[in-house]
Parts: C-alpha cells; sequence; structure tokens
C-alpha cells in the first residue's frame, strides 16, 4: 500500500526542517506519542535506530524506527531552491513501512511538506487492517501533518487538546 499527502505550513522551509527534527517537539504534535527513544546512534542523524511507542485507541503499538536520509544534514543555512529530505523506516510487529519526506519551499515565508508512505504487512491480522482500512493510514498521516502545522504556526500542542 502506497499514498502521499502533503500539506502547505506557512513558516520558511529552513524553520519547517529544524522543528520537524527537533525530538523535544515529537510529543506536542505526534498525536498518540508515548515514547520515542534512539537504540543507537544521535536522533535524526541517519542510520539512528529508535524504539517508538504509539498509543493507537486501547492499543500500544512499539515499532523501531531507522533514519534512512536526511539531506542536508546541518539544517542552518539550507541552500536557496534545494528540497529537504527525512526518510525513514518503520518495523513493527507485521509491518514495515518506509516514509518519504520532502520540504520544499512554496514562497519566501512558505513550506511545503510532501510526504509518501509505503506500507507492507505480513501476517493475517496485519494485512487484514491493510486490506479494510488502508484509509485509516492515510488519515493518520494526514493528522499528523495538521497537527505539525499548528503546533509549528501557533505553538498548538497535541497534549492540551480537547477531546
Amino acid at each position: 500500500m502506497k499514498y502521499t499527502v502533503s500539506i502547505e505550513i506557512a513558516l520558511p522551509r529552513e524553520r519547517v526542517a529544524q522543528l520537524l527534527a527537533d525530538p523535544a517537539h515529537l510529543p506536542k504534535w505526534l498525536r498518540g506519542l508515548v515514547l520515542h527513544e534512539p537504540l543507537s546512534g544521535v536522533h535524526g542523524q541517519v542510520g539512528t535506530k529508535s524504539r517508538v511507542v504509539m498509543q493507537m485507541g486501547q492499543r500500544k503499538i512499539e515499532c523501531t524506527e531507522t533514519i534512512t536520509r536526511r539531506e542536508p544534514a546541518d539544517l542552518r543555512g539550507i541552500r536557496k531552491g534545494s528540497v529537504v529530505h527525512f526518510d525513514r523506516e518503520i518495523v513493527g510487529e507485521g509491518m514495515w513501512s518506509a516514509v518519504r519526506d520532502r520540504l520544499t519551499e512554496a514562497g519566501p515565508e512558505t513550506t511545503l511538506w510532501v510526504s509518501e508512505s509505503e506500507y507492507r504487512f505480513s501476517g493475517l491480522l496485519m494485512r487484514l487492517v491493510g486490506l479494510l482500512m488502508p484509509g485509516a493510514f492515510r488519515k493518520q498521516s494526514q493528522q499528523h501533518m495538521q497537527d505539525f502545522k499548528a503546533f509549528a504556526e501557533q505553538g498548538q500542542d497535541v497534549r492540551e487538546a480537547k477531546g
């Protein structure tokens, strides 16, 4: 299963990249995040493996995230017109996914965030989930982007949201 979602954020690309890359901000916009801890390497750097625990309704999902691409490595002074890449692989029980995020300048103070996701499922339960609920994955990705936009533009924190 593959899909692409995107959103425009009313901030310069360099600022968006820095906010996305900062682990201290993850709980503020990544709805359902319980834990995100590096197992090896430095957060956000290529090759770093992290343990990620997400709360999805009544269910806790644990997986391992590996950073597979981050360009440029230094998020200060990003060249005009260049594309910022954040790619990662996520492996959990019955599931493998790759997420490829690209940040481009949509205008002088606006960033376009395009996220491509690919999922592969093993095991009967996860195959059924992928087959019966493909829209739920896309919807969740779009929700994370909207939550990030609200955090980046207005300082909203999903942990303080009502309902």
